[in-house]
């Protein structure tokens, strides 16, 4: 698969002077998936890596029975804090500016630092029908599917939107299934998440009813810890925006710890699923975990995986791990999955788990990582994707 990105578009805001990026990785049958961030540092660098993962992640998920077909892949990335005042009025113009990309062949959504509904909003402001509306083209009844996706938007199960659910059950499922495979019972087992918004925090849920013990939460204030099992759902519900908890829902066994104290927690399994980069070679030693599962985009650098690899640590890759959301998009408005979250939950339980399950045996197979087993899957799946669809 080539490296060069199929085109890379850089805009700086006229009002503010803040940078934004859009790169389009590939195109399937002329159009490519990807979110848009918004984080206060994002790089060009950052968002065309994004823009591969979403290439691999679409491809891993090909099925020719399928009535979704794979598209391309892409990433938007905003060098903004969301929390800013100024953020909005930045996320308008951007889409206001890249409205010829999003109608054209550009589909996207809420990634770090952004909601769906507060994407949807500024597309609206921007003159945009949809931010999918790249796609529309490709249904064969457009009318129906967006019905779908909208009824399936408008579910909540226990107080949380499935949209925000269905990433963390795919998560969830890919730990569930790489612990079941090592013989290690997931009882019990203990979980320290990074990140507490839509992914961490659904990760979160379904573990804990999984039976697993979340024992370490961090978020933009620091880190709750309790060896004893912190109360997922009352954390939850203390949570604010942007995934940041009232420390008043706080038990009197809980303590707070500072922000990077979730890396060392005395845990069986990592979730690293807020920010890009956050586990380097300079503290990687500090994982204790023995499986540590890529919610967010790219948190594993490559220098450190491979030192942890050395110590007997897997790491279970974002293109796989936190793929789940991007399908279940795209399974519900192309009709593979109505508008029924115990319909959603599984689909994404049996992909997950199909997928997880391929590429741990190829990774096995090959004397491999995870990752590089991943790679090797998409690989073998180009051919086809290309042949049938077109790839540009």
């Amino acid at each position: 698969m080539s490296t060069a990105p199929l085109l890379s578009v850089g805009w700086t805001d006229h009002v503010t002077g803040r940078r934004g990026h859009l790169v389009v990785d590939r195109l399937v049958r002329g159009v490519a998936s990807g979110g848009l961030r918004m984080r206060e540092g994002c790089t060009a660098e950052e968002v065309a890596g994004l823009a591969r993962g979403m290439t691999m992640k679409e491809a891993l998920h090909y099925d020719p029975a399928a009535r979704y077909v794979p598209l391309g892949g892409a990433k938007g990335g905003i060098d903004c804090d969301p929390r800013s005042p100024e953020a909005y009025g930045v996320l308008v113009r951007y889409l206001r500016a890249m409205r010829p990309y999003i109608e054209r062949f550009w589909t996207t959504g809420e990634d770090l630092g952004l909601t769906q509904d507060l994407v949807d909003r500024a597309a609206a402001e921007a003159g945009l029908v949809s931010s999918i509306q790249a796609v529309y083209p490709l249904l064969d009844d457009e009318a129906a599917a967006r019905t779908r996706l909208a009824d399936a938007f408008a579910l909540e199960v226990d107080g949380i939107g499935l949209d925000e659910l269905v990433g963390g059950c795919g998560v969830a499922e890919a730990a569930l299934t790489a612990l079941e495979r090592a013989g290690r019972p997931y009882a019990g087992a203990r979980v320290s998440v990074q990140g507490f918004g839509t992914m961490g925090g659904a990760t979160a849920r379904f573990l804990a009813r999984a039976g697993l013990r979340v024992v370490a939460v961090a978020d933009v204030k620091g880190t709750i810890v309790s060896q004893d099992g912190l109360d997922v759902e009352a954390l939850l519900a203390a949570r604010d925006a942007h995934g940041a908890v009232d420390r008043a829902a706080l038990r009197p066994g809980d303590r707070e710890e500072g922000g990077d104290a979730w890396l060392a927690v005395d845990a069986e399994v990592l979730v690293p699923a807020a920010v890009s980069y956050a586990v380097d070679a300079e503290n990687q030693d500090r994982v204790r975990a023995r499986l540590v599962v890529e919610a967010a985009n790219m948190p594993v650098l490559p220098e450190a995986e491979r030192l942890l690899a050395a110590r007997g640590v897997t790491v279970l890759p974002d293109v796989v791990v936190n793929s789940g959301t991007n399908a279940w998009w795209w399974w519900t408005l192309f009709g593979d999955v109505e508008a029924d979250a115990d319909a959603a939950f599984a689909q994404v339980r049996r992909a997950m788990r199909g997928l997880v399950g391929r590429m741990l045996d190829r990774a096995e197979a090959d004397g491999t990582t995870p990752r590089a087993a991943a790679h090797a899957l998409v690989e073998e799946r180009l051919p086809e994707i290309a042949e049938r669809y077109g790839w540009y």
